[in-house]
């Protein structure tokens, strides 16, 4: 195979959207005819079925960060490729600390984030001297780096407040959410009775069931809404808060139209036969289950956290905005939106900067990769 011109190196890879992400650019660059490699920590990670074979997997079976240092280190110095590119913070780590020993390798490392950092620090570190010292480390890890993507221009504009770096230093790229192949996973069969042909509307929610998703929030909404119309509430994902949420639907008294499927392999599916999507977070990047459900024409509510919300909904262009924890006007624009939808050529009007082909193709100019 031809040694990498680019390495995505995350071997935290997860379940979640920069699994996703890291993916589809793998796809893209792939597609572009730059020759790419998906670095994780085990064979059989989600959504491996989906890279295309032109793509060479790296399996690293290295389980310590020092394990996985020596493991990248002797992998760059034998393929010797143009760019490597982390997404999550202990691969960063890892990623720069091998950056320093290849010395003037020629090998170009970019840090992409995919959250507002700052707005996230305020909100996970109670401590001052605990954000201080965080902040600290952040600024020495990037000032390391020799490029920085964001993924939405609010998070751009975070980032440059919270680590003091020049807005110029930091290329705003789009999420590459919206893959060829999106379409042909919406109409596969889904093995959910509530949303079958026929059935009462289903508000949905997706997302890792932590703080930042503000769920509770969510079910309140979708309690206030229930007094006045019949109505489902699904949440897509897994995580800690599971109980917590099932404990908080029986306390509102919808636990009967509330459900927790878990992990799905086939959002889109679900996605499309919902009648609302709701994004409640208190903090993203760029959501990319805000771009999917607008895509297959679903349409939607969001919180206006940093970032990523409003400006994909063009300031409530293509769906509501409201303020981060507040329930009741949540319910309100649920029911609004559930009463009058937009169309759906409108929604998909909104993600075409999100399309793999146009975000693969930003991803090699800004690498100076160019487009073959």
């Amino acid at each position: 195979m031809t040694p990498p011109r680019v390495c995505l190196f995350i071997p935290s890879f997860g379940n979640g959207g920069v699994g996703r992400t890291f993916v589809h650019l793998a796809n893209g660059f792939s597609a572009h005819g730059v020759p790419t490699a998906l670095i994780v920590n085990q064979a059989d990670t989600v959504f491996a079925d989906r890279l295309n074979p032109e793509v060479e997997q790296v399996a690293l079976h290295g389980q310590s960060d020092l394990a996985l240092e020596k493991d990248l280190l002797a992998f760059l110095r034998t393929n010797r490729p143009a760019v490597v590119m982390t997404g999550q913070g202990r691969d960063d780590r890892i990623a720069l600390k091998v950056k320093k020993k290849l010395r003037d390798s020629g090998i170009r490392f970019f840090l992409r984030v995919g959250t507002s950092l700052g707005a996230r620090t305020e909100l996970k570190h109670r401590f001052w001297w605990s954000r201080w010292l965080f902040r600290r480390r952040q600024q020495r890890l990037f000032s390391q780096s020799d490029g920085i993507i964001a993924n939405s221009r609010d998070a751009a504009a975070d980032l440059s407040a919270f680590l003091n770096i020049p807005l110029e230093r930091i290329s705003v790229l789009p999420n590459p959410t919206v893959a060829p192949d999106l379409l042909n996973f919406v109409h596969k069969p889904v093995d959910h009775p509530w949303l079958k042909p026929g059935s009462p509307p289903v508000v949905m929610g997706a997302g890792r069931l932590g703080r930042a998703k503000d769920f509770p929030t969510l079910l309140k909404a979708f309690a206030r809404l229930r007094r006045d119309r019949v109505c489902r509430l699904m949440i897509l994902g897994q995580g800690r808060q599971a109980e917590k949420l099932k404990s908080l639907a029986a306390e509102l008294g919808v636990q009967d139209d509330f459900d927790l499927p878990g992990f799905v392999d086939n959002p889109y599916a679900f996605l499309a036969r919902a009648s609302l999507f709701v994004l409640s977070s208190l903090w993203e990047g760029c959501p990319n289950v805000l771009i999917e459900a607008l895509a297959v024409g679903t349409p939607a509510v969001a919180t206006d956290c940093p970032s990523g919300p409003r400006e994909i909904l063009a300031e409530g262009r293509y769906g509501r905005i409201v303020a981060p924890g507040d329930a009741e006007a949540l319910a309100e624009a649920m029911a609004a939106t559930l009463e009058n939808p937009p169309p759906s050529e409108l929604l998909r009007e909104a993600v075409r900067p999100y399309t793999l082909e146009n975000s693969s193709r930003a991803y090699l100019e800004s690498f100076g990769l160019g487009h073959p």
